[in-house]
């Protein structure tokens, strides 16, 4: 598995540490964008994590921000530098490698997909024959780099520490004969097979249950370690968004929780999934 200290993250630590202290002394993102001589915007961006941070940035809001202690000092200094480290994913220039940067370092992942098998835990061939039906349309090279990131991405739910993942699947997904009945085989004997590790479980909602919360969405909630909270990946045809605040995270967190009680029980999850398979 690759290095897996995640530069997204510690850009995100930074920036809640940083944050914390504007707050603590009362700070606007205007008065601190004046003393930079930058942009509101430039600070906003560093505090949320979207923008790297450089160690002089870091030094000068240290001094702003009466920040002393060399040890406190240091320790954002180095989380700048991690923050502009390569990292494995970033030469693969996925158009969602801010999540596999986050993804990465998720203490637990709760997964819950409406129509497809979720990335960590799709065969090559169902990752092939899910690109080959998206648009727009990919060349082969490219579909060859995205199954080979998504392999690498797989790696980090076998690893020692590795997060816990819970995954809770609308039936439609084991119906849906992705890349045909030779790949859904292969597939569904997958699912099975990640169940019996220890960090992965796998619950199906099935047909009988009707409408639910979820039924028209594909959500990811990442739980990331201290101080950085936690976020909400949702996907769709629009494109892509972060849900960072508090209330959005409870809100997802209560619908997953609703989703997996109206779930099967993992072990009748396992039952349906292996019918279906035959």
């Amino acid at each position: 598995m690759p290095e897996v200290r995640s530069p997204t993250l510690r850009r995100r630590e930074l920036g809640v540490l940083l944050r914390s202290r504007r707050l603590q002394l009362g700070l606007t993102v205007e008065q601190v964008a004046e003393h930079l001589e930058c942009s509101p915007s430039k600070i906003s961006r560093m505090e949320t994590g979207h923008r790297g941070v450089t160690p002089r940035d870091v030094r000068d809001l240290c001094d702003l921000y009466e920040i002393t202690d060399q040890a406190g000092r240091d320790k954002l200094v180095a989380l700048a530098r991690e923050s502009r480290q390569s990292a494995w994913w970033q030469s693969y220039d996925l158009p969602y490698s801010m999540y596999v940067g986050l993804e990465a370092e998720a203490t637990a992942i709760g997964d819950f997909q409406s129509s497809v098998v979720p990335g960590l835990l799709q065969t090559p061939d169902y990752a092939r024959a899910g690109h080959l039906g998206a648009f727009p349309v990919l060349s082969p090279e490219e579909i060859d780099r995205r199954i080979e990131a998504k392999l690498t991405r797989q790696q980090l739910l076998i690893r020692s520490g590795g997060p816990a993942l819970s995954a809770v699947l609308d039936e439609a997904v084991l119906h849906r004969l992705t890349g045909g009945t030779t790949v859904m085989y292969a597939q569904l004997s997958k699912l099975l097979e990640v169940t019996k590790l220890s960090n992965i479980t796998i619950q199906v909602i099935p047909f009988t249950v009707g409408a639910h919360p979820g039924v028209e969405s594909n959500f990811s909630i990442l739980e990331l370690p201290p101080p950085s909270p936690g976020v909400v990946f949702v996907e769709g045809l629009v494109g892509s968004i972060y849900l960072e605040k508090p209330d959005d995270l409870d809100r997802y967190q209560k619908i997953f929780a609703r989703l997996k009680e109206i779930a099967l029980s993992p072990q009748d999850s396992i039952g349906l999934i292996a019918r279906l398979r035959g």
